[in-house]
């Protein structure tokens, strides 16, 4: 089990770790300085999701699966949670290529061997073989360490913020800034991930805006990122890439006393290291339910040997593999974060 308060950290502070690398350099890209409405559109559209899948517990304690089972029958039951688990799987892959260049990028003064990233093949296969109740946990260790590591590395970053170089906006045409929500969503799985802790938790009354406004402040969190990421590069920031990395360069005291952020930035990695393992844990949950197999350590291991598979097969492909993502990942973004969850309120949700 979890509970209401582990899940409102994931929501948050997982949320916002994984989407401070790569993102805001991909919606300065897209949509130029309207990068934030760009922003603000998938937050609003999947909040409104997450609102109703958090609605929705307070009107059954079944899961998911026992909702489909219940409705269509186990077989479907199984077949669904098969295609959940491959889209946990294909959400984890751009974050699994972000996350090695991230590390080498700010661990390593060279390119490494992309055999320095096994000591992450052996975490991620531990990791994903855990329970809901251990997801919960490391949400709790994960709440202090990203306070504190996001907020230091925003203080190093505001002497040199001018936010006038977000003006004038509206300026970018709209099938612009909505193709960068588009072209962005596979950033945003959260109504699916919420979708899985359904039934999984006690629900009490007032829950849903607990949960939906943890969500809402995981945007305000990115929003004020990509105000800060943009007022220091502007037209650049295209070009910046691992975002969080680059906005703390011009701290003064780094003059004197070194690359103190690198510290932040350590700890930070925890957190983003955490929220994308989440995406393996969900994806070991479905396999387990799927198949009936109850070895989640097998799985664990199974999904990430695809995973390290895929990186290892196209290590120096990750412009494709990101513009494949972002030409066509929206498909099932659309289906898996918006449809299955909204329809999931059609579902028997009573007790037979």
């Amino acid at each position: 089990m979890i509970n209401v308060r582990q899940i409102c950290f994931i929501l948050i502070f997982y949320t916002a770790a994984s989407k401070l690398l790569q993102y805001p350099t991909l919606l300065a890209e897209y949509s130029g300085r309207d990068l934030l409405f760009s922003s603000l559109f998938g937050f609003l559209v999947q909040g409104a999701v997450v609102w109703a899948v958090a609605y929705l517990s307070s009107k059954t304690e079944k899961t998911l699966y026992e909702l489909l089972a219940d409705t269509f029958g186990t077989i479907v039951a199984k077949i669904v949670y098969g295609f959940f688990a491959a889209f946990f799987l294909l959400s984890a892959i751009v974050p699994l290529y972000e996350q090695r260049q991230f590390v080498h990028s700010i661990f390593y003064d060279t390119i490494p061997s992309f055999l320095v990233f096994i000591p992450a093949v052996f975490f991620t296969v531990y990791a994903g073989s855990k329970s809901l109740k251990n997801i919960g946990r490391t949400a709790d260790i994960c709440m202090p360490i990203f306070i504190a590591s996001f907020f230091a590395v925003l203080f190093m970053s505001f002497s040199r913020v001018d936010l006038t170089n977000l003006l004038p906006v509206f300026r970018t045409p709209a099938t612009q800034v909505l193709g960068g929500t588009v072209k962005t969503s596979y950033v945003f799985p959260e109504p699916a991930i919420l979708l899985m802790f359904l039934g999984h938790y006690k629900y009490r009354k007032g829950d849903a805006l607990k949960i939906t406004l943890s969500y809402a402040a995981a945007g305000l969190i990115v929003l004020t990122f990509l105000a800060v990421f943009y007022g220091i590069y502007a037209d650049i920031a295209s070009s910046r890439q691992f975002a969080i990395s680059k906005t703390s360069l011009y701290f003064s005291a780094i003059e004197t006393v070194g690359r103190v952020d690198l510290y932040a930035l350590y700890l930070l990695e925890v957190v983003i290291l955490f929220a994308l393992v989440l995406k393996i844990q969900l994806a070991v949950h479905c396999l387990v339910l799927c198949t009936g197999f109850n070895f989640p350590e097998v799985l664990s291991l199974a999904a990430n040997a695809v995973l390290f598979a895929v990186l290892y097969g196209f290590n120096n492909s990750y412009t494709s593999i990101r513009n494949f993502f972002a030409d066509w990942m929206w498909i099932a973004v659309l289906i898996f974060t918006i449809i299955i969850p909204l329809g999931s309120w059609a579902l028997r949700r009573k007790q037979a």
